[in-house]
């Protein structure tokens, strides 16, 4: 008799800890409904500190864990609005300076960090990560921040202090969420040092780092999100570079999202059209071919002429899906920004360059190499790159010029782009403005490696610093526009760079994905996940 409670708390036993491990299970199954899996098209991550952010993959890493003092409307841009900063600041001249007054959102929580506790963001977060912007050995966007001072207040009143006064239009950008404006923790930083920051970084935005492993790199919700928390318990990016494998385990439900295809000819090929959702939306990526000035035998303007006549843009566009890319003719591309030059622009001024063979091999015969010559280039392992380097090194062979292509991982890329003289980097990429394009493409302090301010300025050109210069104080935006023309005529006459084309983004979504918001474009180069975003599985 004495047994039977015994035997029957035994199994009671048994039955509480099944169905708690049920339970547990049940729950685990619940959060990984509402955890977003996003396949990506490169094979590795790049950057952890925002302030790096290059490639498409630390674009959107940083989007989802930093804010700034301003923000892009999500699905929106480039239509800014205020994100840390309580409303849009407005600006006041003082003893011939432009000082910008701007007054934080009280409240906003850090993540917690490996060696911090969640705290308050104050104004000495953001002296600390504009100052960090400064230094360019902690950005790579130091060049567009290095002539502004900052000052604390009071606890949530910061000044941005500069000595040429500038429109919004190019002030804004600088405190948005893209480069260097994003806002990191000063404490986190302090406290496990740079390096552990750059393994674990730590900001305010609606998803936290988790961990990073080779093929993925794993997001939290972050539960104390100043916009509400989250509807999505976090995300889970996958790195799959190739787009057959991607859209395999898109098919298999593995995935939610995933980066798309803008080859001609693959969206046509997609199956199961009813259970998904193809997004396209801006903003357009512009490729451009830009050559080293500095560098044999490019150093050569007939040269680089010459390469320009052996060049089809159309052969590039043929690449790709015609419905996602148009033609591009100008660095600043006139279909997007004022301050481009359009085809019928560039055509009567004699800066089409349009596909002439025996031009270009005339040109190489004057410049001494009637025979051509060899180039070593380096591309990124991401699909659209390797199509612009195959599609350059077969056109080139038509004048006798030899490109070795090596492919390397897109981050690798990005490094040897920036730490060593190439002859030709092939570069897509978006700005937010003329002025952006301008000044990091083609101003001389962007020169990579040797610059003050180093860059992207690939090409090492040296010959329009006052050009931009002078556009970016200009307040009349007419005379402006008229600055960023002629130096786009200059960059065209001088053949320092060959605009290539414009391509959207391309995602697919299952139908039960809802980004929380609508999709014209985004700077992040991605749709953006959001605390709004959310995964309707169950209707």
């Amino acid at each position: 008799m004495m047994k039977m409670p015994t035997i029957f708390t035994f199994f009671l036993t048994i039955v509480t800890f099944l169905t708690f491990s049920q339970a547990k299970a049940d729950s685990t199954q619940i959060s990984n409904d509402r955890i977003l899996k996003f396949g990506i098209h490169v094979s590795a991550m790049g950057k952890l500190d925002p302030h790096f952010a290059a490639g498409s993959q630390d674009r959107a890493f940083a989007d989802m864990v930093f804010n700034g003092l301003l923000r892009y409307e999500p699905g929106n841009a480039p239509r800014i609005e205020p994100d840390l900063a309580q409303e849009t600041p407005e600006f006041k001249l003082i003893d011939g300076k432009q000082v910008w007054t701007i007054l934080l959102r009280k409240g906003v929580m850090f993540h917690a960090g490996p060696k911090t506790e969640p705290y308050e963001l104050t104004a000495d977060d953001v002296v600390f990560s504009l100052n960090k912007s400064k230094d360019k050995k902690l950005c790579a966007y130091a060049g567009g921040y290095a002539d502004i001072t900052v000052k604390k207040i009071d606890l949530y009143t910061v000044q941005i202090i500069l000595d040429k006064p500038v429109s919004p239009i190019l002030f804004f950008p600088k405190i948005a969420n893209y480069g260097g404006g994003f806002i990191v923790s000063k404490k986190a930083i302090k406290t496990m040092g740079y390096d552990g920051f750059k393994r674990h970084p730590v900001g305010t935005g609606p998803f936290a780092f988790e961990a990073l492993g080779k093929k993925y790199l794993s997001l939290k919700t972050h539960d104390r999100y100043f916009r509400g928390k989250p509807l999505l318990d976090g995300v889970q990016i996958y790195f799959i570079p190739d787009i057959k494998d991607r859209e395999k385990a898109f098919e298999r439900g593995d995935l939610d999202v995933i980066a798309a295809s803008n080859k001609k000819g693959w969206m046509e090929s997609l199956q199961n059209k009813e259970n998904m959702i193809i997004d396209s939306h801006g903003v357009g990526e512009v490729a451009t071919i830009h050559f080293n000035t500095q560098i044999k035998p490019l150093d050569d303007i007939r040269v680089r002429q010459a390469i320009a006549f052996s060049l089809s843009r159309q052969g590039f566009l043929d690449t790709t899906n015609p419905k996602f890319s148009g033609g591009v003719y100008s660095p600043v591309p006139e279909q997007f920004l004022p301050g481009g030059l359009s085809l019928e622009d560039v055509r009567l001024l004699g800066l089409e360059y349009p596909q002439n063979i025996d031009k270009a091999r005339q040109l190489l015969k004057d410049a001494g190499y009637p025979a051509g010559f060899t180039l070593d280039l380096v591309s990124s392992e991401k699909r659209v790159y390797r199509t612009y380097y195959d599609t350059l090194k077969k056109q080139l062979a038509k004048v006798n010029i030899t490109c070795n292509v090596k492919i390397v991982t897109h981050s690798s890329m990005h490094k040897q782009i920036r730490k060593s003289s190439k002859p030709i980097v092939i570069y897509p990429a978006w700005r937010p403005n003329a002025d952006v394009y301008l000044t990091r493409f083609f101003h001389s302090d962007s020169i990579v490696v040797t610059g003050k301010k180093p860059d992207t300025n690939f090409s090492h050109y040296n010959k329009i610093d006052k050009l931009i210069e002078a556009a970016r104080l200009e307040i009349d935006p007419k005379k402006q526009i008229n600055l960023w023309v002629q130096a786009q005529i200059r960059i065209l006459n001088d053949m320092v760079a060959y605009p290539i084309m414009y391509t959207k983004q391309l995602f697919i979504r299952k139908k039960y994905v809802d980004y929380g918001h609508a999709l014209i474009s985004t700077m992040a180069l991605y749709p953006q996940f959001t605390e709004k975003t959310n995964l309707n599985k169950n209707n």
